[in-house]
């Protein structure tokens, strides 16, 4: 249904007040899923991303590339194998990983955005030491090189805001245990990455409604916790599976300062805009 001029109106008087309250304020959108598969969505994210920018917020972009880097394995005729929902990452699945995500993917974005009037920079967590981590030991299983976030140096993305810049972050760290790069979850690097930022918001992508009390039901989205809920949730089976390290994400990075963080289905167009610019709100907050 086409808007009336007066309904557009009325759409940009709704947004004021939250582009003023977030007016030079960090967000942190943590990018994947469909979002960044589907042209659609992939267009939608990126006009989010600039607008975001153009009324005064310091937008923060980290992206995965999960099935890119399994498109490239398998044309290497190496197998991708996952370990508890973490790919598992030999010496030469770690060259391949900071190949695809620090290179084509990283700088694929960096272009759209510029190309659609943004004005981006790419980084990866191995410039200016910037993300810094030891190997993933966990309960004595083994990940390869996978690794955990001990330091974060912000500065890099600091110099990149301060000159007018779309900061985009490849999530492959530094090793300070062994002279190895690690292959880092995106949303964890996220989370450290917003609290080392003080940010206002982190958001994640990713492919569900948010938080569901059903999982086979989007109708029971639970649209707001907080981090005392958590372990009542899981000890209700509600936070389960792959939604127990998003959840564990944003906890972590609400305690350590983030005002807000969301859980946003990046399958939705504009999901971004809906959440930060209006009073909808359609994911899950964890405030």
């Amino acid at each position: 249904m086409e808007l009336s001029h007066s309904d557009r109106a009325q759409v940009l008087v709704e947004a004021l007040p939250y582009i003023q309250c977030y007016n030079k304020k960090t967000v942190v959108i943590k990018y994947g899923g469909n979002a960044m598969i589907s042209e659609e969505l992939r267009k939608a994210v990126i006009s989010d991303i600039i607008l975001l920018k153009l009324v005064g917020m310091n937008v923060v972009v980290i992206h995965g590339g999960g099935p890119e880097i399994s498109a490239m394995l398998k044309k290497t005729g190496k197998e991708s194998r996952f370990v508890n929902g973490l790919r598992y990452t030999d010496e030469e699945t770690m060259d391949i990983v900071q190949m695809v995500l620090c290179g084509k993917v990283n700088k694929d974005l960096v272009a759209t955005l510029n190309r659609s009037g943004g004005n981006a920079i790419g980084l990866c967590g191995l410039d200016g030491g910037m993300l810094k981590a030891v190997r993933r030991t966990e309960d004595g299983v083994d990940y390869g090189l996978v690794g955990d976030i001990v330091e974060v140096d912000p500065k890099p993305i600091e110099d990149a805001i301060a000159g007018g810049f779309i900061p985009v972050i490849s999530t492959v760290a530094q090793g300070i245990d062994a002279e190895t790069s690690y292959n880092i979850n995106a949303d964890t690097a996220a989370a450290k990455v917003a609290t080392a930022l003080h940010a206002e918001k982190l958001i994640l992508l990713t492919d569900v409604r948010g938080l569901l009390r059903d999982k086979n039901d989007e109708s029971t989205l639970i649209s707001r916790i907080h981090p005392s809920d958590v372990p009542r949730l899981m000890k209700e089976g509600v936070i389960a599976g792959g939604m127990i390290p998003k959840i564990d994400c944003c906890v972590e990075a609400v305690r350590s300062g983030v005002a807000r963080t969301h859980i946003l289905d990046g399958r939705i167009p504009h999901s971004i805009l809906i959440e930060v610019l209006s009073h909808a709100g359609i994911g899950t907050m964890i405030w």
